[in-house]
């Protein structure tokens, strides 16, 4: 999948079947339009194109507004959506930065200047409750008038359920959020997952006895906070099992940076003590224990990490890893 930011790329299909939507989580109803669009995109010879916005829309409006809290939490990285933007088999994604000058434009110029000029739409696929342009002036009606003006076809998409609930991202975000990590992979077809490249930590965790694999989540509020028990896949050839935080640490700092921290049961052999660094991993999170805690002590973290490396094992008895 070729990925733009911003349209003005000659790399770019000059023509494109698209749809537009912050797609956070690429849940069970996001990929069943990815399909559909993928569908109509071969039938009339276009690739298929997903248009995405960064930052979130809402979490613009809620900066400008001074607000933060009006800012929705995040399911997904940037690198995981379009991972599974990927997965799914789109052709191309353009990500549009959301600012001033985008949430400015009336509805007719963000169809002309964006998607007629900007992207060659010749079809656009959209939810049931799309909007567009200053204001979210723009609905469906007007989306349909202006496609037979400029030349593209506009279809619209309903709801999907799931056992008569909707799929939206806000019932991923709730799942979440309640901890219920079995809901939320049923909502987005997988188990809840985040990747990234190994980082470099304080090696607090190694001084504690627990070494753990550091990945960054960029975004101050994530959709899932806590101690859970996952698996990690990328370092050896099964999923290795193992616990982990995602959050803020508030035992060891107070910058507010967001980190998962994951700690292996059994380290693999095969892999020295530095070899993790810069590899790319997914760690899958399949069931909470707890929410974060802030201990009085290092060693009553120490003591707490160990409790949960306990009750991982004992899920884990319970519930043996999937396969690869």
């Amino acid at each position: 999948m070729k990925v733009f930011r911003g349209f003005h790329h000659p790399r770019r299909a000059a023509a494109c079947a698209l749809t537009i939507g912050n797609f956070d989580g690429v849940h069970r109803g996001h990929q069943a339009m990815l399909a559909l669009l993928i569908s109509e995109a071969r039938h009339r010879g276009l690739a298929s194109c997903v248009m995405s916005f960064e930052p979130h829309p809402r979490d613009f409006f809620a900066a400008r507004l001074g607000k933060p809290e009006l800012a929705p939490a995040r399911i997904a990285t940037l690198r995981d959506k379009l991972q599974e933007l990927e997965r799914c088999g789109i052709d191309q994604a353009v990500v549009l930065r959301f600012d001033e000058a985008l949430a400015g434009l009336a509805p007719e110029d963000f169809v002309q200047r964006v998607l007629v000029q900007g992207l060659g739409a010749r079809y656009v696929l959209v939810g049931d409750d799309f909007r567009f342009g200053a204001r979210r002036a723009g609905d469906y009606a007007l989306l349909d008038a202006l496609g037979e003006q400029q030349g593209f076809d506009v279809a619209r998409m309903m709801s999907y359920e799931v056992h008569g609930l909707r799929v939206s991202s806000s019932a991923v975000r709730e799942a979440l959020a309640a901890g219920d990590m079995a809901r939320a992979a049923a909502l987005l077809g997988r188990p809840y997952a985040i990747s990234g490249h190994v980082v470099h930590g304080r090696k607090l965790g190694r001084e504690l006895g627990f070494r753990t694999l550091n990945l960054r989540f960029a975004h101050a509020k994530p959709a899932a906070q806590g101690i859970f028990v996952v698996q990690v896949r990328g370092l050896a050839g099964q999923p290795l099992p193992g616990v982990a935080s995602l959050g803020v640490r508030p035992t060891v700092e107070d910058a507010g940076r967001v980190l998962l921290e994951t700690h292996c049961l059994d380290w693999p052999g095969s892999l020295g003590s530095e070899a993790a660094y810069g590899r790319s991993i997914t760690v899958e999170l399949m069931h909470k224990l707890h929410d974060e805690r802030k201990y009085p002590s290092l060693d009553a973290l120490r003591a707490g990490i160990a409790q949960d490396t306990a009750d991982a094992r004992a899920w884990f008895s319970a519930h043996p890893p999937r396969g690869v």
